[in-house]
């Protein structure tokens, strides 16, 4: 199976995104300031992605339709290393009711 990730977006409405806060703005890094917390000096956190029903702020769409990240180019590494057809896909896929192969 081939999987889009503009027709999806599971995967950033289903998971805690961490990231080393030296990727932040703040830090001299590419992820825009107002886009995520720094909770300590190890970890800063992408908002939206630490509620029961987690929804990154950066995406945009509607999941299982049309959706896109508005900081593609500047988003962190958690995000830059996710595998679309992982289990990790897969399992995102399942929560959101959408086909997972």
């Amino acid at each position: 199976m081939s999987f889009d990730c503009t027709a999806c977006g599971a995967c950033c409405a289903s998971f805690r995104v961490d990231f080393h806060p030296s990727d932040g703005e703040a830090q001299g890094g590419r992820v825009p300031e107002g886009l995520y917390d720094e909770l300590n000096g190890a970890i800063a956190r992408m908002r939206g992605t630490d509620h029961a029903q987690p929804r990154c702020r950066a995406l945009r769409g509607t999941i299982g339709q049309c959706v896109s990240c508005w900081i593609y180019e500047d988003r962190p590494e958690p995000c830059r290393e996710f595998e679309a057809g992982s289990e990790a896909c897969l399992r995102a896929r399942r929560r959101h009711g959408l086909a997972a192969g």
